[in-house]
């Protein structure tokens, strides 16, 4: 009989922003290099494969092996491959302000890339693969993010607040006309700012920063462009802030994000779903390539309602789950007290151990898994059995 259940070897990325810390904290991985752990990837996305922990075969390759075994039916004829990246995500400096593409702009920004000859590693490409990135996160940390424009009166007062003397045609120009259009023409503006202009603007935001505040969303603001500014002086990022919408998710809260939206990742660790992609167009805060044409082009000028941004979960007996507008993932956290329960299988599914000790089985395979690690169930398992006391986080399709 074939295998159903594999525990996975992922891949750690050590990107600049990465906490030094925290992951060793949570999940007692090691880092003997002492260098930034920014993400855990699990899937099987070509930039950070899975691998099969006994044998290391690529968690692609299995799937190769036997797609529709592995996926499902449904998945199969759906997606083509597993259709989802999950993620560990510790940041411990702030992430790029970015966007990602829908699917029909991702598949042709993909494939004009290619017909440039640009490589999949050059440093000026916008399009790694052919796939939109709407993405979930559930944070295990307090997490702090920047999520979708802020509604327009929002804007325009803050800027006001700011005295931004060097934009005031601008922010005058918004508030006439307070409207998607009238958003993407004010976005623009800031983005494109260059030479004389785009200095002065940023002293004037820098200054605004060091004198008291008159509410407390300008505080909330001008303290977090104040720490942006140890990182990035001159950078138009710097103004994202007065622009989007500032969260703070508390430990169990999770929220989504929309491709084409504008976001950010500020601080703290937590858990990310997203479709299997790893396209981003960057809008500061960055040294990496920004392409602003192309970022406005992907980018859905509308505003988010601050008190719409966390996601209402539903309760199932021992599982939590969230809400997702999109059919490439689901997301629950299950609790597990010891007793053995099931789980039926429909796609292809990656179980993530938040915390605790737990064996999960199929059949006459069995895999035991601590906090920080995973394991992947093909479609084929049909059903899995899980037992021990902790969490687990379920990647499913």
């Amino acid at each position: 009989m074939k295998k159903s259940l594999y525990k996975l070897e992922n891949v750690i990325q050590n990107y600049i922003w990465g906490s030094q810390t925290a992951i060793n904290e949570l999940f007692g991985i090691d880092n003997p290099n002492n260098q930034p752990q920014a993400e855990i990837w699990m899937g099987a996305h070509p930039n950070g494969c899975s691998k099969i922990a006994d044998g290391g075969l690529l968690l692609s390759d299995l799937i190769a092996q036997d797609p529709v075994g592995v996926l499902g039916d449904y998945t199969y004829e759906r997606f083509g491959d597993l259709p989802f990246l999950f993620k560990v995500l510790s940041a411990d400096k702030p992430l790029s302000v970015q966007v990602h593409p829908n699917r029909r702009k991702a598949i042709k920004g993909y494939h004009k890339e290619n017909l440039q000859g640009l490589e999949l590693s050059a440093g000026n490409r916008n399009y790694k693969d052919a796939n939109h990135k709407p993405e979930l996160v559930y944070a295990l940390t307090f997490y702090k993010a920047m999520n979708g424009f802020r509604p327009i009166g929002d804007i325009v007062t803050l800027f006001n607040q700011a005295g931004i003397e060097t934009l005031r045609v601008e922010v005058d120009t918004l508030a006439d006309m307070p409207s998607a259009k009238g958003l993407q023409a004010f976005f623009s503006a800031v983005m494109t700012l260059s030479g004389e202009r785009k200095f002065d603007a940023l002293a004037e935001l820098r200054q605004a920063t060091s004198s008291k505040a008159k509410t407390s969303l300008a505080r909330e603001a001008f303290a977090l462009i104040s720490e942006f500014c140890e990182e990035y002086m001159d950078d138009i990022g710097l103004f994202s802030p007065l622009m989007l919408n500032v969260v703070e998710l508390d430990p169990g809260e999770a929220m989504f994000l929309h491709a084409e939206t504008p976001h950010a990742y500020i601080k703290g660790t937590g858990l990310e779903i997203m479709a299997n992609s790893d396209n981003v167009l960057r809008a500061g805060l960055t040294p990496k390539h920004m392409d602003v044409v192309e970022l406005i082009a992907n980018t859905r000028f509308i505003s988010t309602n601050p008190d719409h941004i966390k996601l209402t979960p539903y309760q199932m007996e021992n599982k939590v789950g969230y809400p997702i507008p999109v059919d490439d993932f689901g997301f629950e956290v299950i609790k597990s007290h010891g007793v053995n329960q099931s789980q039926y299988v429909r796609g292809a599914e990656i179980l993530f151990c938040i915390d605790g000790e737990i064996t999960v089985e199929v059949d006459v395979d069995l895999v035991s898994l601590k906090a920080g690690e995973s394991v992947f169930i093909c479609s084929s398992a049909k059903v899995y059995h899980y037992q021990g006391v902790g969490t687990l986080a379920r990647a499913f399709n």
